[in-house]
């Protein structure tokens, strides 16, 4: 039996639908700090300096299926066509997604220099019969097509050392589980998209990980005070985005919503921060008012 865990309360009534438009909703919202670094946090050390890419590579994707324990995970990666050994990104959708509703994000991201892993999950993507409960299941069929993908023909052209994983709602909180309960240590970084720590809980463990929290403050769905207070909870360097007015989908998934430049630049440079050495990117996470950073 599966753990029935906290988890219903929120995405059982929202559904955490990824791709669902859903209106605002007026909500209290904590004042993010422009604080200094805390004292008590464990810094992440940078790789290696590595040299970027040229600008805007070009892309191909691919289609990979997986499975484990009978759980059938259809797989899209994003590669960059240009001949090297790339860092890599594990991103996971929301419920009711799927790989493909990310590519505009996902493929800026790769054509900056990264490979891009998206599992589609077999009981929350669009088509599936839904069991909200299985979010529980995925930080380890995260982890598992990302250890396929490393012994296969792929990992020959994937940097092993620099990894980080990345989703949107119920994938986020897939995310904030391969750092908690199901912590993946071969992870360095992670970026959490209106996401947060139910029912995988909030007990980072491991060694550290950067983490990058980007999350709407009239988000509907998964309430901003959730995020914000899995992010509060973080022992290491961390950054969170606080888009004023943002809601659960708009920013992330629609190239045409005002926010949604400001989401794509700063997960893009958090990335190359973290995973390329690229201390230029630091630049991009000096505290403002939406923005608290302990990078």
């Amino acid at each position: 039996m599966r753990p029935r865990l906290a988890i219903a309360t929120v995405i059982v009534s929202a559904a955490l639908a990824g791709g669902c438009s859903t209106a605002p909703a007026p909500q209290a919202t904590p004042t993010p700090s422009t604080a200094t670094a805390l004292p008590h946090l464990a810094g992440v050390e940078l790789p290696p300096p590595l040299a970027l890419p040229p600008p805007g590579l070009s892309v191909s994707a691919q289609q990979v299926t997986y499975t484990r324990a009978g759980r059938t995970l259809r797989t899209v990666i994003w590669t960059p066509d240009r001949p090297g050994r790339y860092p890599a990104v594990l991103f996971s959708h929301g419920l009711n997604g799927a790989p493909e509703e990310f590519a505009p994000l996902l493929k800026t991201w790769a054509a900056a220099g990264f490979v891009v892993i998206a599992p589609a999950y077999p009981n929350t993507t669009r088509g599936a019969q839904l069991d909200i409960y299985d979010v529980l299941n995925q930080p380890a069929d995260a982890s598992y097509v990302l250890g396929q993908v490393l012994a296969g023909p792929l990992g020959a052209h994937i940097d092993a050392k620099r990894l980080a994983a990345a989703g949107h709602s119920a994938g986020a909180i897939t995310t904030v589980g391969l750092f908690t309960a199901n912590r993946d240590t071969r992870l360095r970084a992670g970026v959490i998209l209106a996401g947060s720590g139910l029912g995988v809980g909030t007990d980072f463990t491991g060694p550290p990980a950067a983490l990058f929290f980007v999350h709407g403050d009239a988000d509907p769905l998964v309430s901003y005070a959730s995020g914000k207070e899995t992010y509060d909870d973080v022992p290491w360097s961390k950054a969170m985005l606080t888009i004023p007015g943002g809601n659960h989908d708009d920013p992330y998934l629609h190239p045409d919503s005002p926010d949604y430049p400001l989401v794509a630049k700063s997960t893009l440079e958090f990335l190359l921060l973290e995973l390329y050495g690229d201390e230029a990117a630091r630049a991009a996470f000096a505290p403002t008012a939406d923005l608290d950073s302990h990078l």
